[in-house]
């Protein structure tokens, strides 16, 4: 999403959309459609993330867990045996891997470059929300971990469901 912006605004012909190069007069509505598919990205990712936050907290009967700051809650010790820890592991990746198909249906090709934009705004807020970085080797762990799954799993729906408006190498060798 960020390589795909610059180019954008700096009129360059490095990312090719189907083949063909943008038009320089569409800079202003390329990168309007660019924030628009970022905000409901970003959207779509925190309300998955609230969603499942609350389903793991009833189902695994929680109330130390605050709601609220869940997303952004890095300072729980980690262990397998702390509920409080399990919610944040699990929302995590269950928010990054259906957030990915999520964001396949929404950009449809860029996949990857949302998904670390969004991580990269999610790392920022949670900086912000929490007034310190995070140091915690397993936040960074789990967050890292769901990108890769976000990015592959998003990447692969975008792949199959939009397989037509893809060139493939192949198709290039008679060219």
């Amino acid at each position: 999403m960020l390589l795909d912006y610059c180019c954008r605004c700096c009129g360059t012909t490095l990312i090719k959309r189907h083949g063909q190069q943008l038009p320089l007069n569409s800079k202003l509505h390329d990168t309007w459609a660019v924030l628009q598919n970022l905000l409901m990205c970003m959207l779509c990712f925190y309300s998955l993330y609230y969603i499942v936050v609350s389903l793991c907290i009833g189902i695994l009967r929680v109330e130390e867990v605050d709601s609220l700051l869940a997303p952004f809650d890095y300072t729980t010790q980690p262990s397998w045996q702390s509920p409080k820890y399990l919610v944040s592991v699990i929302s995590t990746e269950v928010t990054y891997v259906l957030g990915g198909l999520i964001f396949a249906w929404i950009v449809e090709e860029w996949v990857w470059d949302y998904a670390i934009t969004v991580t990269l705004l999610h790392v920022a807020l949670t900086v912000a929300v929490m007034a310190d970085f995070p140091s915690t080797e397993h936040w960074w762990i789990a967050l890292g971990s769901g990108l890769l799954m976000m990015i592959f799993g998003g990447q692969l729906l975008a792949y199959r469901l939009f397989r037509s408006n893809s060139v493939h190498p192949a198709d290039l060798q008679n060219f």
